[in-house]
């Protein structure tokens, strides 16, 4: 494997599936208003996780809401681990696990695929927009007409959007961050896929307990973030995880067929021949 390569595989899928992904983030889409869309899947997310028992996020962030330096903290932690974690890890993998490295790349790209059609095919409204007030750029659930509200049974559900009231390393709702990602990109978190991703893929060489323990701790940190900051609901962190075993089926599945075809290479035979 060539370092360089790898970095430039991983550079192009990306800037590929950030601007797919963006498509599904416009006011309109092909005749479809997707604010409304992603309005009424959030009403249905609410609706599942209280049938359930389980609609607590806004209990928990006004649990913390108090905690400027945490939220704060949440919100700089929302912005950058997942992307510096990540990448971190995809070096290591490459330097210390390379006879498995292609199965994890496999399985990062593929679970990011998975979360192009999540995202194009259930567009989600995060908690923290579910109370917003409509700007220019039309992401809040105000932008949302009357007769959709009153049709799903909108109320006011409290909840924060803590970037926008406390800071954090971007705005969402102006500037270009406005303008270069996808308001409805909830269903699958990537946020807590890539975690898993990431302490699954370190954990064959975490030998000391408080390796161990930081990869356990990285998924469970990130789940709170998530829930903390209003940008997901939980659930949506359960479809990140599924998105990620789904993703490694197929990646290895990939990895394990490459290894065959290049051993067949060499050895002339049939690529699907197992030894």
């Amino acid at each position: 494997m060539i370092w360089w390569k790898e970095a430039l595989i991983i550079a192009v899928f990306y800037s590929t599936y950030t601007m797919i992904r963006n498509q599904f983030g416009s006011t309109l889409v092909e005749g479809v208003s997707i604010p409304n869309h992603a309005f009424t899947n959030a009403i249905r997310v609410i609706r599942f996780e209280r049938w359930i028992g389980l609609f607590h996020e806004e209990t928990i962030q006004d649990w913390f809401l108090p905690h400027v330096w945490f939220i704060k903290t949440m919100n700089v932690y929302y912005g950058t681990a997942h992307f510096a974690v990540t990448l971190g890890v995809f070096i290591a993998l490459y330097k210390l696990r390379p006879s498995v490295f292609g199965q994890w790349r496999n399985t990062l790209a593929v679970m990011t695929a998975l979360a192009i059609i999540g995202f194009s095919l259930f567009p989600l409204m995060p908690p923290r927009l579910l109370d917003a007030p409509c700007p220019d750029a039309g992401f809040g659930a105000e932008c949302i007409v009357s007769e959709l509200r009153t049709r799903n049974g909108a109320e006011n559900f409290g909840f924060v959007d803590t970037i926008k009231e406390f800071g954090g390393p971007w705005k969402f709702d102006s500037g270009i961050a406005s303008k270069l990602t996808n308001q409805y990109a909830a269903m699958p978190s990537l946020h807590i896929g890539w975690a898993t991703w990431c302490a699954f893929g370190l954990w064959p060489i975490a030998r000391k307990l408080w390796m161990r323990l930081a990869l356990l701790i990285y998924p469970a940190v990130t789940t709170l973030c998530i829930i903390v900051t209003g940008n997901h609901f939980w659930i949506d962190g359960v479809g990140g995880i599924l998105a990620f075993a789904v993703a490694y089926f197929i990646g290895t599945s990939l990895h394990y067929w490459n290894q065959r075809r290049l051993l067949a290479q060499l050895t002339g035979s049939h690529p699907t021949t197992r030894d």
